[in-house]
Protein backbone atom coordinates (compact mmCIF):
# COMPACT_ATOMS: atom_id res chain seq x y z
CA UNK A 1 0.00 0.00 0.00
CA UNK A 2 0.90 3.85 -0.30
CA UNK A 3 -0.39 4.81 2.81
CA UNK A 4 3.04 6.26 4.41
CA UNK A 5 3.05 8.47 1.08
CA UNK A 6 -1.01 9.29 0.06
CA UNK A 7 -1.75 10.06 3.68
CA UNK A 8 -4.56 8.12 4.62
CA UNK A 9 -3.42 5.54 7.28
CA UNK A 10 -5.41 3.03 9.77
CA UNK A 11 -4.39 3.58 13.30
CA UNK A 12 -3.50 -0.20 13.89
CA UNK A 13 -4.10 -3.50 14.70
CA UNK A 14 -3.94 -6.25 17.16
CA UNK A 15 -3.38 -9.71 17.58
CA UNK A 16 -3.67 -12.60 20.64
CA UNK A 17 -3.52 -15.71 21.38
CA UNK A 18 -4.72 -18.31 24.56
CA UNK A 19 -3.55 -21.64 25.30
CA UNK A 20 -0.53 -21.92 23.58
CA UNK A 21 3.07 -22.84 24.49
CA UNK A 22 4.23 -20.72 21.82
CA UNK A 23 2.63 -17.64 22.26
CA UNK A 24 5.05 -15.14 21.71
CA UNK A 25 6.33 -16.31 18.71
CA UNK A 26 2.26 -17.07 17.39
CA UNK A 27 1.83 -13.34 17.95
CA UNK A 28 4.82 -12.44 16.68
CA UNK A 29 3.69 -14.07 13.39
CA UNK A 30 0.37 -12.56 13.17
CA UNK A 31 1.46 -9.09 14.12
CA UNK A 32 4.05 -9.43 10.72
CA UNK A 33 0.84 -10.53 8.79
CA UNK A 34 -0.93 -6.97 10.18
CA UNK A 35 2.40 -5.02 9.18
CA UNK A 36 0.37 -3.00 6.70
CA UNK A 37 -1.97 -1.36 9.41
CA UNK A 38 0.93 0.46 11.15
CA UNK A 39 3.88 0.75 10.90
CA UNK A 40 5.16 2.90 13.68
CA UNK A 41 5.86 0.66 16.14
CA UNK A 42 4.96 -3.23 17.50
CA UNK A 43 4.32 -4.68 20.68
CA UNK A 44 3.91 -8.30 22.93
CA UNK A 45 2.72 -8.75 26.33
CA UNK A 46 2.97 -12.22 27.74
CA UNK A 47 1.45 -14.21 30.60
CA UNK A 48 2.58 -17.27 32.14
CA UNK A 49 -0.62 -17.48 34.55
CA UNK A 50 1.61 -15.33 37.30
CA UNK A 51 2.84 -12.30 35.91
CA UNK A 52 3.13 -10.22 32.87
CA UNK A 53 5.92 -9.82 30.71
CA UNK A 54 6.38 -7.23 27.77
CA UNK A 55 8.37 -5.69 25.50
CA UNK A 56 7.99 -2.76 22.85
CA UNK A 57 9.53 -0.60 20.90
CA UNK A 58 9.14 1.94 17.54
CA UNK A 59 9.75 0.76 14.28
CA UNK A 60 8.15 -2.57 12.09
CA UNK A 61 7.73 -5.86 14.03
CA UNK A 62 11.20 -7.33 11.95
CA UNK A 63 13.27 -4.16 13.82
CA UNK A 64 11.84 -3.72 17.87
CA UNK A 65 11.81 -7.73 17.70
CA UNK A 66 15.29 -8.48 15.77
CA UNK A 67 16.56 -10.52 18.74
CA UNK A 68 13.61 -12.76 18.97
CA UNK A 69 10.88 -13.39 21.47
CA UNK A 70 12.56 -15.74 23.82
CA UNK A 71 12.43 -13.84 26.80
CA UNK A 72 9.01 -13.72 26.52
CA UNK A 73 7.57 -16.88 27.90
CA UNK A 74 4.00 -17.64 28.28
CA UNK A 75 1.04 -19.12 26.97
CA UNK A 76 -1.31 -16.24 26.47
CA UNK A 77 -0.24 -12.90 24.79
CA UNK A 78 -1.47 -10.19 23.18
CA UNK A 79 0.38 -7.72 20.60
CA UNK A 80 -0.29 -4.42 18.98
CA UNK A 81 1.09 -2.98 15.81
CA UNK A 82 0.72 1.18 15.31
CA UNK A 83 0.52 4.02 13.02
CA UNK A 84 -0.02 7.11 15.46
CA UNK A 85 -2.89 9.71 15.03
CA UNK A 86 -4.35 9.94 18.65
CA UNK A 87 -2.03 11.04 21.10
CA UNK A 88 0.75 11.20 18.98
CA UNK A 89 3.96 9.06 18.37
CA UNK A 90 6.32 7.94 20.76
CA UNK A 91 7.84 4.90 22.63
CA UNK A 92 5.12 5.73 25.24
CA UNK A 93 2.35 5.37 23.10
CA UNK A 94 3.15 2.28 21.50
CA UNK A 95 1.35 -0.58 23.09
CA UNK A 96 0.28 -3.31 24.16
CA UNK A 97 0.12 -0.59 27.90
CA UNK A 98 1.55 -2.65 30.41
CA UNK A 99 -0.15 -1.78 34.34
CA UNK A 100 0.83 -2.83 37.64
CA UNK A 101 -0.85 -2.81 40.55
CA UNK A 102 -1.31 -4.74 44.38
CA UNK A 103 -4.57 -6.34 42.33
CA UNK A 104 -2.36 -7.78 39.55
CA UNK A 105 -1.99 -6.34 36.27
CA UNK A 106 -3.37 -5.34 33.39
CA UNK A 107 -2.22 -5.35 29.30
CA UNK A 108 -3.94 -3.29 27.14
CA UNK A 109 -4.12 -3.32 23.11
CA UNK A 110 -6.53 -1.21 21.02
CA UNK A 111 -7.57 -0.41 17.38
CA UNK A 112 -9.56 2.19 16.98
CA UNK A 113 -10.07 6.10 18.34
CA UNK A 114 -12.45 7.51 21.16
CA UNK A 115 -14.49 10.31 20.61
CA UNK A 116 -15.14 11.17 23.87
CA UNK A 117 -11.35 10.54 25.62
CA UNK A 118 -10.61 14.23 26.12
CA UNK A 119 -13.82 14.93 28.25
CA UNK A 120 -13.29 11.92 29.93
CA UNK A 121 -9.71 11.97 30.53
CA UNK A 122 -10.31 15.55 31.62
CA UNK A 123 -12.84 14.26 34.54
CA UNK A 124 -10.31 11.23 35.50
CA UNK A 125 -7.53 14.17 36.20
CA UNK A 126 -9.50 16.08 38.24
CA UNK A 127 -10.27 12.77 40.39
CA UNK A 128 -6.85 12.03 41.04
CA UNK A 129 -5.76 9.83 37.73
CA UNK A 130 -2.17 10.61 36.41
CA UNK A 131 -2.02 9.67 32.56
CA UNK A 132 1.58 8.34 31.46
CA UNK A 133 0.69 8.36 27.94
CA UNK A 134 -1.14 10.77 25.14
CA UNK A 135 -3.05 7.75 23.96
CA UNK A 136 -7.06 8.17 24.11
CA UNK A 137 -6.64 4.01 24.72
CA UNK A 138 -5.45 4.65 28.75
CA UNK A 139 -8.84 6.06 29.50
CA UNK A 140 -10.37 2.88 29.39
CA UNK A 141 -7.41 1.29 31.90
CA UNK A 142 -8.39 4.41 34.16
CA UNK A 143 -11.76 3.61 33.83
CA UNK A 144 -11.43 -0.01 34.59
CA UNK A 145 -8.95 0.48 38.10
CA UNK A 146 -11.96 3.37 39.49
CA UNK A 147 -14.86 1.12 38.78
CA UNK A 148 -16.44 0.28 42.29
CA UNK A 149 -17.26 -3.46 41.29
CA UNK A 150 -15.64 -6.66 42.22
CA UNK A 151 -14.99 -8.81 39.46
CA UNK A 152 -12.91 -7.28 36.63
CA UNK A 153 -15.33 -8.08 34.00
CA UNK A 154 -17.81 -6.19 35.62
CA UNK A 155 -15.25 -3.72 35.48
CA UNK A 156 -14.84 -3.87 31.95
CA UNK A 157 -18.24 -3.98 31.25
CA UNK A 158 -18.82 -0.49 33.33
CA UNK A 159 -15.74 0.61 31.83
CA UNK A 160 -16.84 0.24 28.23
CA UNK A 161 -20.18 1.45 28.67
CA UNK A 162 -18.36 4.69 29.02
CA UNK A 163 -16.26 5.21 26.21
CA UNK A 164 -17.40 6.13 22.99
CA UNK A 165 -16.25 5.88 19.34
CA UNK A 166 -14.20 2.67 17.20
CA UNK A 167 -13.02 0.15 19.70
CA UNK A 168 -10.79 -3.38 18.97
CA UNK A 169 -9.66 -4.16 22.57
CA UNK A 170 -7.99 -7.10 23.54
CA UNK A 171 -7.59 -6.94 27.93
CA UNK A 172 -5.26 -9.16 29.53
CA UNK A 173 -4.47 -10.13 32.95
CA UNK A 174 -2.42 -13.20 34.26
CA UNK A 175 -5.10 -15.38 33.82
CA UNK A 176 -7.78 -14.12 31.23
CA UNK A 177 -8.37 -12.65 28.08
CA UNK A 178 -10.67 -10.13 27.66
CA UNK A 179 -11.99 -9.15 23.83
CA UNK A 180 -14.24 -6.40 23.14
CA UNK A 181 -16.10 -4.37 20.17
CA UNK A 182 -17.58 -1.02 20.10
CA UNK A 183 -21.61 -1.35 19.71
CA UNK A 184 -21.08 -0.10 16.24
CA UNK A 185 -18.33 -2.41 15.10
CA UNK A 186 -16.71 0.02 13.60
CA UNK A 187 -13.54 -2.04 13.60
CA UNK A 188 -12.74 -5.07 12.41
CA UNK A 189 -12.00 -8.40 14.88
CA UNK A 190 -12.22 -11.60 14.57
CA UNK A 191 -11.74 -14.72 16.69
CA UNK A 192 -10.52 -18.27 15.72
CA UNK A 193 -8.54 -21.64 16.63
CA UNK A 194 -5.07 -22.89 16.59
CA UNK A 195 -5.55 -26.53 17.92
CA UNK A 196 -7.20 -25.91 21.38
CA UNK A 197 -5.68 -21.97 21.37
CA UNK A 198 -8.05 -19.67 20.64
CA UNK A 199 -6.74 -16.75 19.13
CA UNK A 200 -7.80 -13.46 17.66
CA UNK A 201 -6.84 -10.61 15.46
CA UNK A 202 -8.12 -7.77 13.44
CA UNK A 203 -7.88 -9.45 10.17
CA UNK A 204 -8.69 -12.55 9.30
CA UNK A 205 -5.66 -12.98 7.15
CA UNK A 206 -3.76 -13.16 10.49
CA UNK A 207 -5.14 -16.45 10.94
CA UNK A 208 -3.70 -17.89 7.59
CA UNK A 209 -0.10 -16.58 8.95
CA UNK A 210 -0.48 -18.88 11.44
CA UNK A 211 -2.19 -21.55 10.53
CA UNK A 212 -5.16 -21.07 12.52
CA UNK A 213 -9.14 -21.51 11.96
CA UNK A 214 -11.82 -18.78 11.38
CA UNK A 215 -14.03 -19.11 14.02
CA UNK A 216 -16.47 -16.00 13.49
CA UNK A 217 -16.66 -12.27 13.91
CA UNK A 218 -16.63 -10.63 17.23
CA UNK A 219 -19.96 -8.98 17.18
CA UNK A 220 -20.87 -5.20 17.51
CA UNK A 221 -21.29 -4.71 21.97
CA UNK A 222 -19.84 -7.70 22.72
CA UNK A 223 -17.36 -8.84 25.62
CA UNK A 224 -15.60 -12.20 25.13
CA UNK A 225 -13.66 -13.72 28.29
CA UNK A 226 -11.10 -16.48 28.03
CA UNK A 227 -9.56 -18.27 30.55
CA UNK A 228 -8.80 -21.72 32.14
CA UNK A 229 -12.50 -23.04 31.64
CA UNK A 230 -13.06 -22.06 28.34
CA UNK A 231 -14.58 -19.03 26.13
CA UNK A 232 -17.81 -17.39 27.64
CA UNK A 233 -19.46 -14.58 25.36
CA UNK A 234 -21.49 -11.44 27.15
CA UNK A 235 -22.87 -8.13 26.31
CA UNK A 236 -21.73 -5.36 27.27
CA UNK A 237 -24.30 -3.39 25.19
CA UNK A 238 -28.09 -3.98 23.77
CA UNK A 239 -28.09 -0.93 21.37
CA UNK A 240 -26.49 -1.95 18.27
CA UNK A 241 -26.03 -0.11 15.14
CA UNK A 242 -23.85 -2.07 12.71
CA UNK A 243 -21.88 -0.03 10.72
CA UNK A 244 -18.36 -1.49 9.92
CA UNK A 245 -15.94 1.02 8.24
CA UNK A 246 -16.07 1.31 4.50
CA UNK A 247 -12.07 1.94 4.07
CA UNK A 248 -11.55 -1.56 5.06
CA UNK A 249 -12.91 -3.23 2.17
CA UNK A 250 -11.88 -0.10 0.09
CA UNK A 251 -8.16 -0.28 1.41
CA UNK A 252 -7.08 -0.87 4.52
CA UNK A 253 -7.67 -4.54 4.51
CA UNK A 254 -5.53 -7.26 2.77
CA UNK A 255 -6.96 -8.67 -0.18
CA UNK A 256 -6.67 -11.90 1.22
CA UNK A 257 -8.80 -11.17 4.98
CA UNK A 258 -12.60 -11.50 5.09
CA UNK A 259 -14.29 -8.50 7.03
CA UNK A 260 -17.29 -9.98 8.23
CA UNK A 261 -18.00 -12.74 5.70
CA UNK A 262 -16.71 -10.60 2.74
CA UNK A 263 -13.49 -11.55 1.17
CA UNK A 264 -11.64 -8.10 0.33
CA UNK A 265 -9.94 -8.77 -2.53
CA UNK A 266 -13.36 -9.65 -4.85
CA UNK A 267 -15.31 -6.80 -2.86
CA UNK A 268 -12.12 -4.67 -4.67
CA UNK A 269 -12.67 -6.40 -8.03
CA UNK A 270 -16.57 -5.41 -8.08
CA UNK A 271 -15.75 -1.91 -7.15
CA UNK A 272 -13.78 -1.90 -10.05
CA UNK A 273 -16.44 -3.82 -12.64
CA UNK A 274 -19.13 -1.26 -11.30
CA UNK A 275 -16.79 2.01 -11.87
CA UNK A 276 -16.19 0.48 -15.17
CA UNK A 277 -20.00 0.59 -15.96
CA UNK A 278 -20.67 3.97 -13.83
CA UNK A 279 -17.42 5.76 -15.42
CA UNK A 280 -16.23 4.30 -18.95
CA UNK A 281 -13.76 5.84 -21.52
CA UNK A 282 -12.02 4.92 -24.82
CA UNK A 283 -8.34 3.15 -24.05
CA UNK A 284 -5.97 1.01 -24.31
CA UNK A 285 -4.73 -0.14 -21.23
CA UNK A 286 -5.85 -0.37 -17.46
CA UNK A 287 -3.30 -0.46 -14.79
CA UNK A 288 -3.71 0.01 -10.88
CA UNK A 289 -1.93 1.67 -8.32
CA UNK A 290 -0.01 -1.11 -6.30
CA UNK A 291 -1.13 -2.55 -4.38
CA UNK A 292 -4.43 -1.72 -2.63
CA UNK A 293 -5.71 -0.59 -6.18
CA UNK A 294 -4.59 -3.45 -8.03
CA UNK A 295 -8.07 -5.89 -7.91
CA UNK A 296 -10.20 -2.85 -8.67
CA UNK A 297 -8.23 -2.13 -11.82
CA UNK A 298 -8.74 -6.23 -12.70
CA UNK A 299 -12.22 -5.83 -12.32
CA UNK A 300 -12.26 -2.21 -14.37
CA UNK A 301 -10.79 -4.21 -16.90
CA UNK A 302 -12.64 -7.29 -16.85
CA UNK A 303 -15.96 -5.39 -17.44
CA UNK A 304 -14.42 -2.22 -19.68
CA UNK A 305 -12.78 -5.14 -21.75
CA UNK A 306 -9.78 -3.15 -21.93
CA UNK A 307 -6.61 -5.08 -20.95
CA UNK A 308 -5.17 -4.88 -17.68
CA UNK A 309 -1.03 -3.77 -17.78
CA UNK A 310 1.56 -3.68 -15.16
CA UNK A 311 1.54 -0.07 -15.92
CA UNK A 312 3.21 0.85 -12.33
CA UNK A 313 5.78 -0.80 -10.54
CA UNK A 314 6.15 -0.62 -6.28
CA UNK A 315 9.70 -1.07 -4.99
CA UNK A 316 9.53 -2.97 -1.98
CA UNK A 317 12.82 -1.82 -0.74
CA UNK A 318 12.54 1.71 0.84
CA UNK A 319 13.62 2.56 3.90
CA UNK A 320 11.33 3.60 6.42
CA UNK A 321 12.45 7.48 5.87
CA UNK A 322 9.30 7.21 3.39
CA UNK A 323 7.16 6.03 6.48
CA UNK A 324 7.55 9.17 8.34
CA UNK A 325 3.85 10.96 7.72
CA UNK A 326 5.06 14.59 6.62
CA UNK A 327 4.05 16.23 2.83
CA UNK A 328 7.54 16.75 2.16
CA UNK A 329 8.37 13.06 2.67
CA UNK A 330 5.32 12.17 0.87
CA UNK A 331 6.18 14.12 -1.86
CA UNK A 332 9.23 12.10 -2.35
CA UNK A 333 8.29 9.05 -1.31
CA UNK A 334 6.04 8.68 -4.22
CA UNK A 335 8.93 8.36 -6.89
CA UNK A 336 10.81 6.42 -4.54
CA UNK A 337 8.09 4.10 -4.19
CA UNK A 338 6.59 3.80 -7.68
CA UNK A 339 8.13 3.13 -11.15
CA UNK A 340 5.66 3.94 -14.60
CA UNK A 341 6.56 0.95 -17.00
CA UNK A 342 7.70 2.68 -20.14
CA UNK A 343 6.81 -0.47 -22.46
CA UNK A 344 3.29 -0.83 -20.92
CA UNK A 345 2.73 2.89 -21.27
CA UNK A 346 4.36 4.57 -24.14
CA UNK A 347 2.42 5.61 -26.79
CA UNK A 348 -0.73 4.57 -25.25
CA UNK A 349 -4.68 5.52 -23.31
CA UNK A 350 -4.20 4.76 -19.79
CA UNK A 351 -7.05 4.40 -17.06
CA UNK A 352 -5.36 4.59 -13.93
CA UNK A 353 -7.46 2.97 -11.27
CA UNK A 354 -6.61 3.82 -7.61
CA UNK A 355 -9.18 3.12 -4.87
CA UNK A 356 -9.30 7.02 -3.41
CA UNK A 357 -7.88 10.84 -3.23
CA UNK A 358 -7.10 12.08 0.13
CA UNK A 359 -4.65 15.19 -0.59
CA UNK A 360 -4.36 14.96 -4.10
CA UNK A 361 -0.84 15.25 -4.11
CA UNK A 362 0.14 11.21 -5.02
CA UNK A 363 -1.96 10.75 -7.84
CA UNK A 364 -0.79 14.80 -9.02
CA UNK A 365 2.42 12.75 -9.60
CA UNK A 366 1.19 9.09 -10.68
CA UNK A 367 -0.45 11.39 -13.65
CA UNK A 368 2.86 13.45 -14.39
CA UNK A 369 5.01 10.07 -14.09
CA UNK A 370 2.89 8.46 -16.77
CA UNK A 371 2.94 11.21 -18.67
CA UNK A 372 7.24 11.27 -18.25
CA UNK A 373 6.76 7.84 -19.36
CA UNK A 374 4.90 8.72 -22.64
CA UNK A 375 1.48 7.93 -21.63
CA UNK A 376 -0.87 10.26 -24.91
CA UNK A 377 -3.83 10.16 -22.27
CA UNK A 378 -4.36 9.53 -18.31
CA UNK A 379 -8.11 8.91 -17.45
CA UNK A 380 -8.02 8.90 -13.34
CA UNK A 381 -10.78 5.98 -12.43
CA UNK A 382 -11.59 6.26 -8.45
CA UNK A 383 -13.08 2.70 -6.69
CA UNK A 384 -14.59 4.94 -4.35
CA UNK A 385 -16.75 8.24 -3.84
CA UNK A 386 -14.75 11.28 -2.94
CA UNK A 387 -13.63 11.50 0.97
CA UNK A 388 -14.84 14.75 1.90
CA UNK A 389 -15.73 14.83 5.31
CA UNK A 390 -13.07 13.96 8.04
CA UNK A 391 -12.70 10.47 10.17
CA UNK A 392 -12.95 10.15 14.06
CA UNK A 393 -12.75 6.67 14.55
CA UNK A 394 -8.90 6.21 14.10
CA UNK A 395 -7.90 6.93 10.38
CA UNK A 396 -5.66 9.92 10.02
CA UNK A 397 -8.06 12.85 8.21
CA UNK A 398 -9.32 14.42 11.42
CA UNK A 399 -9.58 17.90 9.28
CA UNK A 400 -11.54 19.14 5.99
CA UNK A 401 -8.42 20.82 5.52
CA UNK A 402 -6.63 17.41 4.48
CA UNK A 403 -9.35 16.27 2.13
CA UNK A 404 -9.03 17.79 -1.29
CA UNK A 405 -13.19 16.91 -1.89
CA UNK A 406 -13.85 19.15 0.98
CA UNK A 407 -13.19 22.11 -1.00
CA UNK A 408 -13.42 21.32 -4.51
CA UNK A 409 -15.21 19.88 -7.20
CA UNK A 410 -14.36 16.43 -9.13
CA UNK A 411 -13.57 18.73 -12.28
CA UNK A 412 -11.15 20.79 -10.11
CA UNK A 413 -9.46 18.02 -8.34
CA UNK A 414 -8.92 16.69 -12.46
CA UNK A 415 -7.51 19.63 -13.18
CA UNK A 416 -5.22 19.71 -10.08
CA UNK A 417 -4.21 16.23 -10.69
CA UNK A 418 -3.61 16.72 -14.38
CA UNK A 419 -5.97 14.15 -15.50
CA UNK A 420 -7.74 13.73 -19.10
CA UNK A 421 -10.48 12.98 -17.26
CA UNK A 422 -11.64 11.90 -13.53
CA UNK A 423 -14.65 9.84 -12.02
CA UNK A 424 -15.55 8.76 -8.64
CA UNK A 425 -17.44 5.44 -8.04
CA UNK A 426 -21.01 6.56 -6.44
CA UNK A 427 -22.08 5.87 -2.82
CA UNK A 428 -24.98 3.42 -3.84
CA UNK A 429 -22.55 1.51 -6.37
CA UNK A 430 -19.90 1.02 -4.12
CA UNK A 431 -22.20 -0.49 -1.65
CA UNK A 432 -23.99 -2.39 -4.34
CA UNK A 433 -20.51 -3.93 -5.23
CA UNK A 434 -19.05 -4.54 -1.66
CA UNK A 435 -22.35 -6.66 -1.25
CA UNK A 436 -23.59 -6.47 2.17
CA UNK A 437 -26.65 -7.38 3.11
CA UNK A 438 -27.77 -5.54 6.06
CA UNK A 439 -30.47 -2.74 6.20
CA UNK A 440 -30.98 0.30 8.47
CA UNK A 441 -29.67 3.93 7.84
CA UNK A 442 -25.92 2.54 7.27
CA UNK A 443 -26.41 -0.38 5.72
CA UNK A 444 -23.55 -2.02 7.77
CA UNK A 445 -20.72 0.20 6.79
CA UNK A 446 -19.85 3.47 8.29
CA UNK A 447 -19.79 5.47 5.44
CA UNK A 448 -18.71 9.45 7.46
CA UNK A 449 -16.09 10.34 5.47
CA UNK A 450 -18.07 9.73 2.28
CA UNK A 451 -21.08 10.83 3.24
CA UNK A 452 -20.91 13.11 6.57
CA UNK A 453 -23.49 10.78 8.30
CA UNK A 454 -21.63 9.98 11.63
CA UNK A 455 -23.15 6.47 13.35
CA UNK A 456 -22.60 7.83 16.77
CA UNK A 457 -22.08 11.01 18.54
CA UNK A 458 -18.81 13.38 17.78
CA UNK A 459 -18.15 15.32 20.71
CA UNK A 460 -17.05 18.95 20.79
CA UNK A 461 -13.53 17.65 22.17
CA UNK A 462 -12.74 15.42 19.22
CA UNK A 463 -12.96 18.08 17.07
CA UNK A 464 -9.89 20.33 16.35
CA UNK A 465 -10.18 23.99 17.56
CA UNK A 466 -10.10 25.26 13.87
CA UNK A 467 -12.86 23.01 12.68
CA UNK A 468 -15.47 23.75 14.77
CA UNK A 469 -18.09 26.93 14.12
Amino acid sequence: MLAEIKGLNEECGVFGIWGHKDAAQITYYGLHSLQHRGQEGAGIVVTDGEKLTGFKGEGLVTEVFANGVDNLKGTGAIGHVRYATAGGGGYENVQPFLFRSEQGGLALAHNGNLVNASGLKHQLENQGSIFQTTSDTEVLAHLIKRSGYLELKDKVKNALTMIKGAYAFLIMTETELMIALDPNGLRPLSIGRLGDAYVVASETCAFDAVGAQLERDVEPGELIIINGEGLKSERFSKTINRAICTMEYVYFSRPDSNVEGINVHTARKNLGKRLAIEAPVEADVVTGVPDSSISAAIGYAEASGIPYELGLIKNRYVGRTFIQPSQSLREQGVKMKLSPVRGVVEGKRVVMVDDSIVRGTTSKRIVKMLREAGATEVHVRISSPPIANPCYYGIDTSTHEELIASSHTVEEIRSIIGADSLAFLSTEGMLDAIGRKYEGEFRGQCMACFTGKYPTDIYEDTILPHEKG
